[in-house]
């Protein structure tokens, strides 16, 4: 049986709130935040599957109890300061990892996503997206931004992507998808993939020809190395990527030069051969540049002739 039930929990965030946001002038109340017993709890009880109360109710009261937000945003930035020193320890990742957790809950929620784009929350998770260390510390806070990022562009919604693509959020995908181990590199492929399911975001990537070059560079890379490393997750979002690209002619244009000669390889086909929509996506971009004339007509129907019927 749950220990914590969603009363409890709303009254726990109640005190929290009122606590950080009293103002009484002869007395300034000692600050209180979550303990990191707490806030495990917390997050265990979210993951309980049979808690669905919580889990249902947890992101509006988070976004509407007094002063919870600024307290795990104010345990965020707590970490800013030995981003760049030997000092960020695991238990001061598991604490900023556990509010990002909760941010996430806010993200997902129907009721309160526009509520972090509009207070400009993501602007707190760059940071940890900057960050070029491959570390474990640096990867678990890389993973749970990235978590939610992937958690707003989920659904297909123009004012998330217009919001991000205004706020560089690209740039960050792009080093993630560098320097991340696999599940941020999908993470982050699977955010690039969103934002280029809105026109906007599709623009973006074909008016600038330095912008299309990097994302294909990132991406082939990311392909090659799946040969030696394979992942079916990874390779299907990036596959979702090229084929979205190949909807615009000058990508496909660019794609005679920046197409990976990787998806011609006995290896990625053979990581394809049994998921039929995988398989479908990687004919899809060979006959949306064929078709367009911007490729090798001849290369194409070879490359065509060797895919798995």
């Amino acid at each position: 049986m749950s220990n914590f039930s969603f009363a409890e929990w709303s009254n726990l965030l109640d005190q929290l709130g009122a606590s950080s946001s009293s103002s009484n002038a002869d007395h300034k109340p000692e600050k209180a935040i979550p303990t990191t017993t707490s806030v495990e709890k917390l997050i265990k009880e979210i993951e309980n599957p049979l808690n669905r109360e919580i889990r249902a109710n947890l992101a509006p009261l988070l976004w509407n109890s007094t002063g919870t937000i600024y307290l795990l945003l104010e345990e965020i930035t707590t970490a800013y300061r030995v981003m760049s020193s030997p000092d960020l320890v695991a238990r001061a990742t598991n604490n900023v990892c556990n509010a990002l957790v909760l941010l996430q809950c806010v993200a997902s929620h129907p009721d309160t996503r526009m509520n972090l784009i509009k207070a400009n929350v993501p602007h707190y998770l760059y940071p940890f997206l900057e960050a070029k260390n491959k570390e474990k510390q640096y990867e678990y806070l890389r993973l749970t931004s990235l978590g939610i990022i992937g958690a707003l562009v989920k659904v297909d919604n123009a004012e998330i992507v217009h919001f991000l693509l205004q706020s560089e959020i690209v740039p960050l995908c792009l080093r993630c998808m560098e320097v991340g181990n696999e599940l941020s590199k999908t993470v982050a492929t699977f955010i690039i993939q969103k934002i280029l399911v809105q026109d906007e975001g599709l623009r973006y990537f074909c008016s600038f020809a330095e912008l299309f070059f990097a994302l294909t560079r990132v991406m082939g890379t990311m392909v090659d190395k799946l040969v030696g490393e394979p992942s079916l997750r990874l390779l299907k979002h990036i596959l979702r990527c090229y084929v979205r690209l190949s909807d615009c002619p000058r990508a496909c244009d660019g794609f005679k030069i920046s197409l990976p000669s990787k998806f011609r390889d006995a290896t990625i086909l053979n990581l394809i051969r049994d998921d039929p929509k995988a398989l479908e996506w990687l004919r899809q971009l060979f006959v949306n540049i064929a078709t367009g004339n911007r490729g090798s007509p001849p290369l194409i129907k070879e490359t065509l002739s060797i895919l798995p019927s």
